[in-house]
């Protein structure tokens, strides 16, 4: 961006009657009496310093600074090879001018300068700058993913974002720079945070779960911005998406009955089977994360022996998944006499045919799946599914390199009242 300052000449007329004006139109000017001269030219170059110099190959997490040791700077323009500038801001003096927006790694700067003397000497000067290029940069893939119900964007509100960085970053300093670059904007804002799954994995939640009918944008936007040592950011990544209704079923292990929410209120009720002794599922808090409308379902692949009387190997239909490790919502008409009194199944939530159908066109990624009163193990914080909702929110918020709470209504900012804390591939699928 270019930072230009010029002064505008200052004119005075003198009130004239309108004679005097005609007299002054027929007038002649004598030749040499034109007091409109150019400026006159300088050289511009012992007037100004640059820093980082120019010639050598300059650290691009240093910011750029043109200053002059008299007179003033009327114009810096920084031009990237592509067109793109780089924005500045002048001192009040006009004697200095430093950039505001970093500089890519690896980049060659056209630098134009103009200056005037102070003396009715006025010049410019163009110099080129290159920076050295980063043994690393850092990119992010973000999601989810816009490729869902036809390319419509929509998910569940219990969807979290995440962001896959495509080097594993572990100083906490640079932890927080990464976060500084990741930008979540939502309408309407809500608190979140960030949290570390692992040293190259982000998630982000806000507190309570998406409001419905919500728009949210992400963007990890930290191109040229110092991370660590040699790694910068760098391209652009953004992934956008809206929230459905707020859909929420509730399995109840010790019932053995389903309850669907929408929006709050209770659709219905459904009968149920849960994970038989041996084979419990998991208790907690789970999100959609696909449909399948049939799967083959094999017990060898998750290691029960094909002579047992635990195994099974079938088509199932209607099915939607909630764990990489297996663990649906599906038909399973064999057990329809179990459903609504005694858990039967291998782990996962087995429903008539019919019913099974119905719940498979209620839901969409995303959506809320809670078990409760099972014997089984707590769903997986992460690595098996999106288990995020069962983190505490003050451990969330302990997994975070910054510790502070974000209001997504302002990207990247902390809210007024913002807490510090001091401190895979899918397997196979159950029955």
């Amino acid at each position: 961006m270019s930072t230009a300052v010029r002064i505008p000449r200052a004119v005075l007329l003198p009130v004239l009657g309108p004679l005097a004006l005609l007299g002054a139109a027929c007038t002649t000017a004598h030749p040499g009496t034109d007091t409109a001269r150019p400026p006159r030219q300088v050289d511009v170059a012992p007037l100004i310093r640059m820093a980082p110099a120019a010639g050598g190959t300059a650290d691009p997490a240093v910011p750029l600074t043109v200053t002059v040791v008299r007179g003033r700077l009327t114009d810096v323009t920084v031009t990237a090879a592509d067109g793109r500038q780089v924005a500045g801001r002048l001192s009040a003096d006009q004697r200095s001018w430093q950039s505001t927006s970093p500089l890519g790694a690896g980049t060659r700067y056209r630098v134009r300068i103009s200056v005037d003397d102070g003396h009715g000497g006025r010049g410019d000067t163009t110099t080129v700058l290159t920076t050295r290029t980063g043994t690393q940069l850092l990119t992010a893939v973000l999601g989810p993913s816009q490729i869902v119900d036809g390319g419509s964007g929509v998910y569940g509100v219990g969807e979290p974002v995440t962001a896959q960085l495509s080097k594993p970053v572990r100083d906490p300093a640079a932890r927080a720079a990464v976060e500084h670059g990741l930008k979540v904007t939502s309408q309407p804002a809500v608190s979140g945070a960030w949290h570390w799954v692992d040293d190259s994995t982000l998630h982000f939640r806000p507190e309570h779960y998406w409001p419905a009918h919500a728009a949210v944008q992400v963007a990890f936007d930290a191109e040229g911005h110092h991370i660590s040592k040699d790694l910068y950011g760098g391209a652009v990544s953004r992934v956008a998406f809206r929230t459905g209704d707020r859909v929420e079923a509730l399995v109840d292990a010790a019932t053995d009955y389903m309850t669907f929410r929408r929006n709050g209120q209770v659709v219905k009720t459904l009968p149920v089977t849960t994970g038989k002794p041996g084979f419990e599922t998991r208790n907690g808090i789970k999100v959609v994360l696909g449909q399948e409308a049939e799967v083959r379902m094999d017990g060898e692949t998750v290691g029960i022996a094909a002579d047992s009387a635990d195994s099974y190997n079938l088509d199932v239909l209607w099915a939607t998944r909630l764990t990489w490790s297996g663990e649906y919502v599906h038909a399973a008409p064999w057990s329809v006499g179990s459903q609504g009194h005694e858990n039967v199944s291998h782990g996962c939530t087995g429903m008539s045919t019919e019913n099974a159908h119905w719940f498979y066109q209620q839901v969409r990624m995303g959506d809320i799946l809670q078990v409760v009163n099972s014997h089984g193990h707590p769903m997986e914080p992460f690595g098996n599914g999106f288990g995020d909702w069962n983190v505490s929110w003050s451990d969330w918020l302990a997994g975070s390199a910054t510790g502070v709470v974000l209001s997504t209504g302002t990207p990247g900012t902390a809210l007024p009242s913002g807490v510090r804390v001091r401190s895979t591939s899918p397997l196979a699928p159950l029955l």
